[in-house]
Protein backbone atom coordinates (compact mmCIF):
# COMPACT_ATOMS: atom_id res chain seq x y z
CA UNK A 1 0.00 0.00 0.00
CA UNK A 2 1.22 3.33 -0.91
CA UNK A 3 1.99 6.29 1.34
CA UNK A 4 0.34 9.54 0.27
CA UNK A 5 3.24 10.80 -0.20
CA UNK A 6 4.09 8.10 -2.66
CA UNK A 7 1.09 8.92 -4.32
CA UNK A 8 1.58 12.77 -4.63
CA UNK A 9 5.35 12.18 -5.69
CA UNK A 10 4.08 10.60 -8.66
CA UNK A 11 1.37 12.86 -9.84
CA UNK A 12 2.97 15.99 -10.36
CA UNK A 13 5.22 17.57 -12.61
CA UNK A 14 8.77 17.28 -11.40
CA UNK A 15 10.47 20.44 -12.94
CA UNK A 16 8.73 22.97 -11.17
CA UNK A 17 9.38 21.49 -7.95
CA UNK A 18 13.28 21.00 -9.02
CA UNK A 19 13.70 24.51 -10.20
CA UNK A 20 12.59 25.78 -6.70
CA UNK A 21 14.78 23.74 -4.47
CA UNK A 22 17.44 24.02 -7.41
CA UNK A 23 17.27 28.08 -7.23
CA UNK A 24 16.86 27.79 -3.09
CA UNK A 25 19.98 25.94 -2.97
CA UNK A 26 21.95 28.87 -5.36
CA UNK A 27 20.40 31.24 -3.54
CA UNK A 28 22.39 29.91 -0.24
CA UNK A 29 25.65 29.16 -1.72
CA UNK A 30 26.16 32.24 -3.92
CA UNK A 31 25.36 33.92 -0.04
CA UNK A 32 28.62 31.73 1.00
CA UNK A 33 30.66 32.47 -2.00
CA UNK A 34 30.18 36.67 -2.42
CA UNK A 35 31.34 37.66 1.24
CA UNK A 36 34.75 36.11 0.74
CA UNK A 37 35.65 39.34 -1.24
CA UNK A 38 34.27 41.72 0.55
CA UNK A 39 35.47 41.29 4.08
CA UNK A 40 38.35 43.70 3.15
CA UNK A 41 35.48 46.57 2.67
CA UNK A 42 33.59 45.47 5.26
CA UNK A 43 36.85 45.58 7.85
CA UNK A 44 37.71 48.83 6.44
CA UNK A 45 33.83 50.29 6.77
CA UNK A 46 33.32 48.89 10.18
CA UNK A 47 36.57 49.38 11.87
CA UNK A 48 37.22 45.40 12.13
CA UNK A 49 40.59 43.31 12.85
CA UNK A 50 40.66 40.78 10.43
CA UNK A 51 40.26 37.91 13.68
CA UNK A 52 37.23 39.42 14.24
CA UNK A 53 35.52 40.17 10.77
CA UNK A 54 36.76 36.56 9.72
CA UNK A 55 33.60 35.22 12.46
CA UNK A 56 31.19 36.43 9.91
CA UNK A 57 32.19 33.10 8.00
CA UNK A 58 32.81 30.97 10.48
CA UNK A 59 30.05 31.91 12.64
CA UNK A 60 28.51 31.17 9.31
CA UNK A 61 30.20 27.76 8.80
CA UNK A 62 29.37 26.59 12.41
CA UNK A 63 25.57 27.65 12.48
CA UNK A 64 25.58 25.89 9.30
CA UNK A 65 27.59 22.76 10.20
CA UNK A 66 25.19 22.50 13.35
CA UNK A 67 22.00 22.75 11.34
CA UNK A 68 22.73 20.02 8.96
CA UNK A 69 22.64 16.83 11.27
CA UNK A 70 19.33 18.22 12.93
CA UNK A 71 17.94 18.38 8.94
CA UNK A 72 17.13 14.59 9.47
CA UNK A 73 14.65 14.73 12.73
CA UNK A 74 13.44 18.48 10.99
CA UNK A 75 12.40 16.20 7.50
CA UNK A 76 10.72 13.27 9.24
CA UNK A 77 8.68 16.50 11.93
CA UNK A 78 7.46 18.56 9.45
CA UNK A 79 5.96 18.49 6.28
CA UNK A 80 8.07 19.35 2.88
CA UNK A 81 6.43 22.54 2.29
CA UNK A 82 6.56 23.51 6.07
CA UNK A 83 10.51 23.03 5.81
CA UNK A 84 11.64 25.05 2.87
CA UNK A 85 9.13 27.70 3.23
CA UNK A 86 10.28 28.75 6.72
CA UNK A 87 14.49 27.85 5.55
CA UNK A 88 13.53 30.13 3.17
CA UNK A 89 11.54 32.66 5.25
CA UNK A 90 14.58 32.28 8.07
CA UNK A 91 17.47 32.64 5.00
CA UNK A 92 15.76 36.05 3.82
CA UNK A 93 15.36 37.45 7.41
CA UNK A 94 18.72 36.99 7.94
CA UNK A 95 19.95 38.28 4.64
CA UNK A 96 17.65 41.68 5.48
CA UNK A 97 19.16 42.16 8.79
CA UNK A 98 22.74 41.63 6.97
CA UNK A 99 22.19 44.50 4.77
CA UNK A 100 20.39 46.82 7.16
CA UNK A 101 22.81 46.40 9.85
CA UNK A 102 24.61 49.30 11.16
CA UNK A 103 27.23 47.49 13.32
CA UNK A 104 28.97 44.44 13.36
CA UNK A 105 27.15 42.40 16.27
CA UNK A 106 23.72 43.26 13.83
CA UNK A 107 25.91 42.17 10.90
CA UNK A 108 27.11 38.90 12.66
CA UNK A 109 23.82 37.96 14.15
CA UNK A 110 22.38 38.23 10.58
CA UNK A 111 24.75 35.83 9.24
CA UNK A 112 23.90 33.49 11.92
CA UNK A 113 20.41 34.03 10.99
CA UNK A 114 21.04 33.34 7.67
CA UNK A 115 23.26 29.66 8.64
CA UNK A 116 20.12 28.40 10.14
CA UNK A 117 18.00 28.91 7.04
CA UNK A 118 20.87 27.91 4.89
CA UNK A 119 21.52 24.40 7.11
CA UNK A 120 18.55 23.48 6.28
CA UNK A 121 17.93 23.89 2.29
CA UNK A 122 20.97 22.08 0.86
CA UNK A 123 20.04 18.34 2.70
CA UNK A 124 16.62 19.00 2.28
CA UNK A 125 17.00 19.84 -1.29
CA UNK A 126 18.80 16.18 -1.64
CA UNK A 127 16.04 14.48 -0.20
CA UNK A 128 13.51 15.29 -1.77
CA UNK A 129 15.07 14.99 -5.08
CA UNK A 130 15.82 11.05 -3.94
CA UNK A 131 12.46 11.07 -3.50
CA UNK A 132 11.08 11.92 -6.35
CA UNK A 133 13.57 10.59 -9.06
CA UNK A 134 13.26 6.70 -9.07
CA UNK A 135 16.56 4.83 -9.02
CA UNK A 136 17.78 4.80 -12.84
CA UNK A 137 17.16 8.67 -13.10
CA UNK A 138 18.49 10.21 -9.80
CA UNK A 139 22.35 10.90 -11.43
CA UNK A 140 20.49 12.77 -13.86
CA UNK A 141 18.63 14.61 -10.59
CA UNK A 142 22.33 15.02 -8.66
CA UNK A 143 24.06 16.12 -11.98
CA UNK A 144 21.44 19.02 -12.18
CA UNK A 145 22.45 19.60 -8.51
CA UNK A 146 25.80 19.81 -9.08
CA UNK A 147 25.41 22.18 -11.59
CA UNK A 148 24.49 24.74 -8.40
CA UNK A 149 26.65 23.70 -6.24
CA UNK A 150 29.69 24.77 -8.82
CA UNK A 151 28.31 27.00 -10.83
CA UNK A 152 27.31 29.47 -7.92
CA UNK A 153 30.90 29.39 -6.18
CA UNK A 154 32.25 30.08 -9.79
CA UNK A 155 30.53 33.18 -10.26
CA UNK A 156 30.17 34.68 -6.43
CA UNK A 157 33.79 35.98 -5.83
CA UNK A 158 34.34 37.69 -9.39
CA UNK A 159 30.78 39.54 -8.82
CA UNK A 160 31.22 40.47 -5.38
CA UNK A 161 34.92 41.69 -6.21
CA UNK A 162 33.33 43.64 -9.12
CA UNK A 163 30.56 44.82 -6.79
CA UNK A 164 32.45 45.93 -3.83
CA UNK A 165 34.51 48.15 -5.99
CA UNK A 166 31.83 50.04 -7.15
CA UNK A 167 29.26 50.22 -4.86
CA UNK A 168 28.68 49.86 -0.95
CA UNK A 169 29.70 46.26 0.52
CA UNK A 170 25.43 45.97 1.38
CA UNK A 171 24.71 46.03 -2.16
CA UNK A 172 25.40 42.10 -1.90
CA UNK A 173 22.67 41.89 0.47
CA UNK A 174 20.04 43.68 -1.77
CA UNK A 175 21.00 41.59 -4.58
CA UNK A 176 20.30 38.21 -2.74
CA UNK A 177 17.18 39.48 -0.69
CA UNK A 178 14.64 39.90 -3.75
CA UNK A 179 15.92 36.57 -4.99
CA UNK A 180 15.15 34.71 -1.96
CA UNK A 181 11.52 36.31 -2.11
CA UNK A 182 11.20 35.40 -5.65
CA UNK A 183 11.77 32.18 -4.62
CA UNK A 184 10.17 31.98 -1.28
CA UNK A 185 6.71 33.25 -3.53
CA UNK A 186 7.50 30.20 -5.75
CA UNK A 187 7.70 27.57 -3.36
CA UNK A 188 4.17 28.89 -1.77
CA UNK A 189 2.87 28.25 -5.39
CA UNK A 190 5.07 25.89 -6.39
CA UNK A 191 6.05 23.35 -3.87
CA UNK A 192 4.29 19.92 -2.99
CA UNK A 193 4.66 18.07 0.52
CA UNK A 194 6.72 14.26 -0.92
CA UNK A 195 8.68 13.89 2.30
CA UNK A 196 6.82 11.08 4.71
CA UNK A 197 6.57 12.01 8.08
CA UNK A 198 7.03 10.40 11.18
CA UNK A 199 6.78 12.27 13.73
CA UNK A 200 9.71 11.61 15.72
CA UNK A 201 9.97 13.37 19.40
CA UNK A 202 12.82 15.95 19.81
CA UNK A 203 15.78 14.88 22.45
CA UNK A 204 17.20 17.49 23.42
CA UNK A 205 20.38 16.51 24.88
CA UNK A 206 20.96 14.97 21.70
CA UNK A 207 20.72 18.58 19.84
CA UNK A 208 23.05 19.84 22.61
CA UNK A 209 24.99 16.95 22.09
CA UNK A 210 25.07 17.64 18.77
CA UNK A 211 25.88 21.23 18.32
CA UNK A 212 28.95 20.91 20.69
CA UNK A 213 30.52 17.48 18.79
CA UNK A 214 29.74 19.27 15.46
CA UNK A 215 30.34 23.01 16.12
CA UNK A 216 33.66 22.18 18.37
CA UNK A 217 35.31 20.14 15.86
CA UNK A 218 34.77 22.18 12.43
CA UNK A 219 35.73 25.41 14.64
CA UNK A 220 39.02 23.47 15.94
CA UNK A 221 40.02 22.31 12.66
CA UNK A 222 39.03 26.00 10.84
CA UNK A 223 41.46 27.23 13.97
CA UNK A 224 44.41 25.08 13.50
CA UNK A 225 44.74 26.28 10.55
CA UNK A 226 45.27 29.60 11.53
CA UNK A 227 46.61 29.54 14.86
CA UNK A 228 48.52 26.46 14.76
CA UNK A 229 47.37 22.91 16.31
CA UNK A 230 49.35 23.66 19.64
CA UNK A 231 46.96 26.12 20.57
CA UNK A 232 44.89 25.21 23.63
CA UNK A 233 42.10 26.91 22.31
CA UNK A 234 42.09 24.21 19.09
CA UNK A 235 42.59 21.78 21.68
CA UNK A 236 40.19 22.58 24.01
CA UNK A 237 37.17 22.83 21.34
CA UNK A 238 38.24 20.18 19.77
CA UNK A 239 38.55 17.30 22.74
CA UNK A 240 35.23 18.86 23.83
CA UNK A 241 34.02 18.48 20.50
CA UNK A 242 34.76 14.90 20.46
CA UNK A 243 33.71 14.14 23.79
CA UNK A 244 30.32 15.62 22.96
CA UNK A 245 30.06 13.85 19.35
CA UNK A 246 31.22 10.61 20.74
CA UNK A 247 28.79 10.82 23.47
CA UNK A 248 26.30 12.03 20.46
CA UNK A 249 26.48 8.35 18.42
CA UNK A 250 26.01 6.48 21.60
CA UNK A 251 22.59 8.05 22.26
CA UNK A 252 21.82 7.76 18.68
CA UNK A 253 21.97 3.99 19.42
CA UNK A 254 20.31 3.67 22.57
CA UNK A 255 17.28 6.15 21.22
CA UNK A 256 14.11 4.39 19.73
CA UNK A 257 13.76 7.26 17.30
CA UNK A 258 17.34 8.84 16.78
CA UNK A 259 18.29 12.14 15.58
CA UNK A 260 20.77 10.92 13.41
CA UNK A 261 20.48 7.85 12.47
CA UNK A 262 24.05 6.23 12.26
CA UNK A 263 23.28 2.78 11.10
CA UNK A 264 23.28 4.37 7.50
CA UNK A 265 27.08 3.34 7.75
CA UNK A 266 25.73 -0.59 8.32
CA UNK A 267 24.98 -0.36 4.33
CA UNK A 268 28.48 -0.95 3.13
CA UNK A 269 28.59 1.28 -0.39
CA UNK A 270 27.15 4.16 1.59
CA UNK A 271 29.88 3.89 4.17
CA UNK A 272 32.29 3.28 0.94
CA UNK A 273 31.34 6.23 -1.14
CA UNK A 274 31.07 8.14 2.02
CA UNK A 275 34.47 8.42 2.87
CA UNK A 276 35.51 8.49 -1.04
CA UNK A 277 33.63 11.78 -0.85
CA UNK A 278 35.86 13.06 2.38
CA UNK A 279 38.84 12.12 0.35
CA UNK A 280 37.83 14.12 -2.95
CA UNK A 281 36.49 17.09 -0.57
CA UNK A 282 39.90 16.72 1.34
CA UNK A 283 42.05 16.88 -1.82
CA UNK A 284 39.53 19.50 -3.69
CA UNK A 285 40.20 22.64 -0.85
CA UNK A 286 44.09 22.30 -2.07
CA UNK A 287 42.97 23.93 -5.17
CA UNK A 288 40.94 26.23 -3.56
CA UNK A 289 42.87 26.97 -0.59
CA UNK A 290 46.42 26.93 -1.16
CA UNK A 291 46.65 27.82 -5.24
CA UNK A 292 45.51 31.65 -4.21
CA UNK A 293 47.95 31.74 -1.17
CA UNK A 294 50.64 30.22 -3.38
CA UNK A 295 49.43 32.98 -6.65
CA UNK A 296 49.12 36.16 -4.92
CA UNK A 297 52.01 35.95 -1.78
CA UNK A 298 54.27 33.54 -3.47
CA UNK A 299 53.78 34.88 -7.41
CA UNK A 300 52.70 38.68 -7.43
CA UNK A 301 49.19 37.69 -9.16
CA UNK A 302 46.36 39.70 -8.23
CA UNK A 303 43.75 38.30 -6.77
CA UNK A 304 41.21 38.98 -9.57
CA UNK A 305 44.16 37.06 -11.52
CA UNK A 306 43.63 34.23 -9.01
CA UNK A 307 39.80 34.30 -9.07
CA UNK A 308 40.47 34.13 -12.55
CA UNK A 309 42.67 31.13 -12.48
CA UNK A 310 39.97 29.01 -10.93
CA UNK A 311 37.11 30.53 -13.07
CA UNK A 312 37.39 27.68 -15.98
CA UNK A 313 37.48 24.75 -13.86
CA UNK A 314 34.30 26.05 -11.48
CA UNK A 315 32.57 26.73 -14.20
CA UNK A 316 33.44 23.60 -16.42
CA UNK A 317 32.71 21.15 -13.17
CA UNK A 318 29.23 22.55 -12.93
CA UNK A 319 28.69 22.12 -17.14
CA UNK A 320 30.29 18.58 -16.07
CA UNK A 321 28.30 17.35 -13.42
CA UNK A 322 24.49 17.16 -15.77
CA UNK A 323 26.85 15.17 -18.30
CA UNK A 324 28.46 12.63 -15.43
CA UNK A 325 24.77 12.62 -13.70
CA UNK A 326 23.43 10.90 -17.08
CA UNK A 327 26.72 8.78 -17.54
CA UNK A 328 25.94 7.05 -13.74
CA UNK A 329 21.99 6.72 -14.74
CA UNK A 330 23.89 4.51 -17.58
CA UNK A 331 27.06 2.41 -16.07
CA UNK A 332 27.30 3.31 -12.56
CA UNK A 333 29.65 5.51 -10.29
CA UNK A 334 32.76 2.57 -10.13
CA UNK A 335 34.60 3.59 -13.33
CA UNK A 336 33.96 7.08 -12.96
CA UNK A 337 35.08 6.90 -9.88
CA UNK A 338 37.84 5.50 -11.00
CA UNK A 339 38.81 7.29 -13.80
CA UNK A 340 38.14 10.86 -12.16
CA UNK A 341 40.11 9.92 -8.71
CA UNK A 342 43.15 8.89 -11.58
CA UNK A 343 43.14 12.70 -12.98
CA UNK A 344 42.52 14.03 -9.72
CA UNK A 345 45.53 12.41 -8.60
CA UNK A 346 47.57 12.86 -11.82
CA UNK A 347 47.04 16.90 -11.63
CA UNK A 348 47.22 17.41 -8.27
CA UNK A 349 50.82 15.82 -8.85
CA UNK A 350 51.47 18.21 -11.28
CA UNK A 351 51.17 20.56 -8.71
CA UNK A 352 53.89 19.62 -6.41
CA UNK A 353 56.49 21.18 -8.53
CA UNK A 354 55.29 24.76 -8.81
CA UNK A 355 58.32 28.12 -8.49
CA UNK A 356 58.27 32.07 -8.44
CA UNK A 357 58.18 31.41 -12.84
CA UNK A 358 55.19 28.68 -13.39
CA UNK A 359 52.97 30.46 -15.94
CA UNK A 360 49.45 31.23 -15.42
CA UNK A 361 48.59 29.22 -18.32
CA UNK A 362 49.56 26.26 -16.60
CA UNK A 363 47.78 26.60 -13.30
CA UNK A 364 45.07 27.53 -15.46
CA UNK A 365 44.99 24.37 -17.40
CA UNK A 366 46.25 22.02 -14.61
CA UNK A 367 43.53 23.24 -12.13
CA UNK A 368 40.40 22.49 -15.31
CA UNK A 369 41.68 19.29 -15.94
CA UNK A 370 41.65 18.28 -12.00
CA UNK A 371 38.42 19.59 -11.83
CA UNK A 372 37.04 17.54 -14.44
CA UNK A 373 38.46 14.73 -12.39
CA UNK A 374 35.92 15.92 -9.48
CA UNK A 375 32.88 16.67 -11.42
CA UNK A 376 33.21 13.10 -12.43
CA UNK A 377 33.40 11.60 -8.48
CA UNK A 378 31.75 13.97 -6.18
CA UNK A 379 27.71 13.56 -7.73
CA UNK A 380 27.90 9.97 -8.63
CA UNK A 381 29.58 8.62 -5.43
CA UNK A 382 27.28 10.52 -3.41
CA UNK A 383 24.26 8.85 -5.74
CA UNK A 384 25.34 5.84 -5.28
CA UNK A 385 25.85 5.90 -1.47
CA UNK A 386 22.46 7.44 -1.43
CA UNK A 387 20.74 4.71 -3.45
CA UNK A 388 22.26 2.25 -1.32
CA UNK A 389 19.69 3.35 1.40
CA UNK A 390 16.13 2.46 1.80
CA UNK A 391 13.44 5.06 1.32
CA UNK A 392 13.13 6.29 5.38
CA UNK A 393 17.20 6.49 5.85
CA UNK A 394 17.39 8.91 3.20
CA UNK A 395 16.89 12.39 5.11
CA UNK A 396 19.59 10.56 7.36
CA UNK A 397 21.76 9.95 4.95
CA UNK A 398 21.77 13.29 3.23
CA UNK A 399 22.04 14.93 6.89
CA UNK A 400 25.25 12.69 7.27
CA UNK A 401 26.80 13.37 3.70
CA UNK A 402 26.53 16.98 4.22
CA UNK A 403 27.85 16.93 7.71
CA UNK A 404 30.76 14.80 6.36
CA UNK A 405 32.05 17.37 4.00
CA UNK A 406 31.41 20.38 6.05
CA UNK A 407 34.13 18.52 8.51
CA UNK A 408 35.67 17.38 5.79
CA UNK A 409 36.37 20.79 4.26
CA UNK A 410 37.40 22.26 7.54
CA UNK A 411 40.32 19.02 8.20
CA UNK A 412 41.02 19.69 4.59
CA UNK A 413 42.13 23.21 5.12
CA UNK A 414 43.89 22.76 8.31
CA UNK A 415 46.07 19.98 7.51
CA UNK A 416 47.23 21.35 4.06
CA UNK A 417 47.65 25.02 5.58
CA UNK A 418 49.74 23.49 8.24
CA UNK A 419 51.46 21.12 6.13
CA UNK A 420 52.76 23.99 3.97
CA UNK A 421 53.80 26.08 6.97
CA UNK A 422 55.93 23.54 8.66
CA UNK A 423 57.68 22.98 5.52
CA UNK A 424 58.52 26.19 4.69
CA UNK A 425 59.49 27.44 7.89
CA UNK A 426 61.96 23.74 8.02
CA UNK A 427 63.75 25.47 4.73
CA UNK A 428 66.84 27.63 4.89
CA UNK A 429 65.78 31.47 5.82
CA UNK A 430 67.70 32.50 2.38
CA UNK A 431 65.49 30.63 0.88
CA UNK A 432 63.13 33.21 0.61
CA UNK A 433 60.29 32.90 -1.10
CA UNK A 434 61.33 29.66 -2.67
CA UNK A 435 60.87 28.08 0.93
CA UNK A 436 57.51 29.04 1.15
CA UNK A 437 56.59 27.69 -2.56
CA UNK A 438 58.67 24.78 -1.48
CA UNK A 439 55.65 24.54 1.38
CA UNK A 440 53.03 24.86 -1.21
CA UNK A 441 54.61 21.85 -3.00
CA UNK A 442 54.55 19.35 -0.16
CA UNK A 443 50.89 20.75 0.99
CA UNK A 444 49.72 19.31 -2.87
CA UNK A 445 51.75 16.05 -2.38
CA UNK A 446 50.32 15.71 0.65
CA UNK A 447 46.61 16.19 -1.21
CA UNK A 448 47.90 14.01 -3.99
CA UNK A 449 48.75 10.60 -1.94
CA UNK A 450 45.38 11.32 -0.08
CA UNK A 451 43.13 10.84 -3.49
CA UNK A 452 45.39 8.18 -4.32
CA UNK A 453 44.11 6.85 -1.61
CA UNK A 454 40.43 7.10 -3.07
CA UNK A 455 41.62 5.91 -6.37
CA UNK A 456 42.70 2.58 -4.44
CA UNK A 457 39.22 2.48 -2.49
CA UNK A 458 37.22 3.28 -6.17
CA UNK A 459 37.51 0.00 -6.96
CA UNK A 460 35.45 -1.63 -4.38
CA UNK A 461 32.62 0.09 -5.34
CA UNK A 462 30.09 -2.19 -6.40
CA UNK A 463 26.97 -0.45 -9.10
CA UNK A 464 23.93 -2.59 -6.56
CA UNK A 465 21.67 0.07 -8.29
CA UNK A 466 22.74 -0.91 -11.86
CA UNK A 467 22.21 -4.49 -11.24
CA UNK A 468 18.65 -3.71 -9.25
CA UNK A 469 17.46 -2.37 -12.40
CA UNK A 470 18.76 -5.04 -15.28
CA UNK A 471 17.22 -7.52 -12.68
CA UNK A 472 13.97 -5.40 -12.63
CA UNK A 473 14.37 -5.27 -16.79
CA UNK A 474 14.63 -9.26 -16.80
CA UNK A 475 11.42 -9.72 -14.97
CA UNK A 476 9.90 -7.32 -17.26
CA UNK A 477 11.01 -9.45 -20.26
CA UNK A 478 10.04 -12.65 -18.72
CA UNK A 479 6.49 -11.08 -18.06
CA UNK A 480 6.16 -10.23 -21.81
CA UNK A 481 7.46 -13.66 -22.85
CA UNK A 482 5.33 -15.68 -20.67
CA UNK A 483 2.10 -13.10 -21.91
CA UNK A 484 2.70 -14.57 -25.46
CA UNK A 485 3.09 -17.85 -24.39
Amino acid sequence: MKTTQEQSAQNFNQLPLVMVLISGAFVAILNQTLLATALPHIMRDLHLSANTAQWLTTAFMLVNGVMIPITAFLIERFTTRQMFLSAMGIFALGTLICGIAPTYPVLLFGRVVQAAGAGIIMPLMQTVLFIIYPVEERGKAMGMFGLVIAFAPAIGPTLSGWIVDYYPWRILFFIILPITLIVLIATYFMLKNVTERTFPKLDVLSVVLSSLGFGGLLYGFSSAGNIGWGSSEVLITMLVGALSLGLFIWRQFILPQPMLEFRVFTYRVFALTTVIGIVVFISMIGGATILPIYMQNMHHFTAMESGMMLLPGALLTGFMSPITGRIFDKVGARWLAILGLTVVTVTTFMFTDLTSTTSFAYLTTVNTIRMIGIAMVMMPVTTAGLNELPKRLIPHGTAMNNTLRQVAGSIGTALLITVMTNSALNTPPEAGAEGMIFGVNMAFTVAAFISAIGVVLSFFIKSKERKDTRGKERELIRGKRKALT
